[in-house]
């Protein structure tokens, strides 16, 4: 086999495992967010807060890749269940902080933690003189994926 030709396979086995990876990691983003009774969108708005309390709704709408409209109904919910307040900018009532509530913060730390819990979980089914190759390849692959959404 030639070296396009393994190239050509290569790049269709990898289409297909991150088409996999993608809709395995949405179902387990989707049952963790429904442990904490938050919808999928919710959860991934919780989780870009990390460590921060406070974010901006235009950076918060830029990383989730969302209208403002929808991201209004997300947080909209999220006020709603008492984990984040906004506070509006007056000079610019499109732009908002919003905040983890006291309640939300617990909420982030618990799903934080569980997150990392559910990878270890994940690691326990992989030899662990794999795990290392793992993070380098799967670090290589993010950056390469990058890389290439970065071009115009």
């Amino acid at each position: 086999m030639s070296t396009l030709e393994e190239t050509e396979t290569t790049a269709g086995q990898l289409a297909d495992l991150t088409f996999s990876l993608l809709a395995s990691c949405q179902e387990k983003e989707s049952r963790l967010a429904a442990q904490h009774g938050l919808t999928q969108a919710e959860f991934r708005c919780l989780r870009l807060f990390g460590m921060e309390e406070s974010l901006n709704n235009k950076k918060i709408a830029e990383r989730m890749g969302l209208s403002p409209s929808r991201l209004t109904r997300i947080i909209d919910g999220l006020v709603e269940k008492g984990l984040i307040q906004r506070e509006i900018n007056n000079a610019d009532r499109r732009n908002m902080r919003v905040f983890l509530s006291a309640n939300g913060i617990d909420i982030v730390q618990q799903l934080n933690k569980t997150y990392v819990d559910i990878h270890k979980e994940i690691l326990c089914d992989i030899d662990e003189s794999q795990h290392q190759p793992l993070l380098n390849a799967m670090t290589n692959l993010l950056s390469a994926v990058q890389k290439w959404i970065s071009k115009p």
